[in-house]
């Protein structure tokens, strides 16, 4: 009678070695952070990760391939950090570190976001965009609040009007469409123009999108 074997266990290393491979991307990002990193970018990151299908962010990592480790002296007291990032975001957030030959490593891992609930932190739902973080334009926000049924967020709110909206927020909403879209006619466009072009406004009423957004 033959004898089964076990499903040989990948090392914390073994791992880290095939994380190391992957591309940077909605799932990946890897970061220097030699001395230290800020935390409110941490947050921002998770949030980014956490919104697109959840991910890792490794710190004390080269984030240029062929990556290679270079240790990391930032966030020394984990548990402190991983504390603040939940207390943020309310969302389970794990961390570790890997202590390996080249420097220490840090792993956080991001779960994905509930169904039907984009994150936001500090005014805008975040994703990223390349190496950057950018807020989430309203075609993937509406993407992700209809997964949980009917979508309110289409509704109307007969009692908001244009001055219920922030200029400074509908500026950053016409900037990041633009810079996503290629699009240099909505430079030109008037506040209500672009919204209507956005389905943010429907036969002259504010949706909650609107509202939720700006």
């Amino acid at each position: 009678m033959g004898t089964i074997k076990s499903a040989k266990m990948n090392t914390p290393f073994e791992q880290l070695a095939g994380w190391l491979d992957k591309k940077e991307d909605e799932h990946f990002e890897f970061k220097e952070a030699k001395e230290n990193f800020h935390f409110e970018k941490l947050v921002k990151y998770c949030v980014a990760l956490a919104n697109e299908g959840g991910g890792k962010i490794l710190l004390g990592v080269a984030d240029k391939l062929p990556r290679k480790v270079v240790g990391t002296r930032a966030f020394q007291m984990l548990e402190r950090t991983k504390a603040g990032i939940i207390e943020r975001l309310r969302l389970r957030i794990e961390a570790e570190e890997l202590q390996h030959p080249n420097g220490r490593v840090l792993v956080f891992h991001i779960p994905s976001r509930p169904l039907g609930v984009p994150i936001q932190y500090d005014g805008a739902y975040w994703m990223r965009a390349g190496e950057a973080l950018t807020p989430m334009t309203p075609d993937l926000l509406k993407r992700i609040f209809d997964e949980a049924g009917p979508d309110f967020s289409a509704e109307t709110c007969s009692a908001a009007t244009a001055k219920d909206l922030d200029s400074t927020a509908i500026s950053g909403f016409r900037g990041s469409w633009t810079r996503k879209s290629g699009r240099k006619d909505l430079d030109t466009m008037s506040d209500e123009q672009i919204l209507s072009d956005a389905e943010l406004i429907l036969d002259g009423k504010m949706t909650y999108a609107a509202l939720i957004l700006l």
